[in-house]
């Protein structure tokens, strides 16, 4: 099927590491937003937050996922990509939308132990940001195709859960299409 996998859900769920390891265990193309925004404007995303602001990162960000293709991929974005009703449609577009869900208490961990920079967390109390944001976000990462909770395992055990989830999802919709 030539249709992207799509991972949403807040920093430090594990999309980049979940994608990298599940565009491996399927042989399919991994595409990550941010990198593609760093080589797109020559800078770290931190910087280009403190440069041009969210605002103008979030148009680009958009600008992204507009110029791409449905391919069999697997697509990694930015935590923030599910706040603009126009990104929705282009995940349509694309393909299938998965929610890496994690408590937020696995994500502080995840995060304390992270070494990017995340441009939103840059706070004295980074951990109660945090925890608003998810909050913020919340109702949005649940719109997505599927939800997948990625508390307490590894990138093996995360890429091997999502692929079970899109297989029971797909088989789903096989079978609800066939009645």
């Amino acid at each position: 099927m030539n249709r992207s996998w799509i991972l949403i859900g807040m920093m430090g769920a594990g999309k980049s590491s979940v994608g990298r390891a599940l565009a491996e265990l399927t042989e399919r193309t991994f595409v990550d937003t941010d990198l593609i925004l760093q080589q797109r404007l020559g800078r770290p995303i931190n910087q280009i937050f403190q440069i041009y602001g969210e605002q103008a990162f979030r148009d680009h960000e958009t600008s992204v996922i507009r110029a791409l293709e449905p391919s069999p991929s697997v697509l990694s974005t930015g935590g923030g990509i599910v706040l603009r009703e126009e990104n929705w449609t282009e995940f349509r577009r694309l393909g299938l939308t998965i929610f890496l869900d994690a408590k937020i208490e696995t994500l502080i961990r995840r995060l304390t132990v992270s070494k990017k920079k995340r441009p939103l967390l840059q706070v004295e109390n980074w951990e109660l940001q945090t925890e608003n944001i998810l909050a913020s976000r919340l109702e949005m990462y649940r719109r997505a195709d599927l939800t997948v909770n990625v508390d307490d395992i590894d990138l093996t055990n995360g890429a091997e859960r999502v692929l079970a989830a899109i297989r029971q999802y797909e088989s789903d919709a096989d079978s609800s299409s066939e009645r």
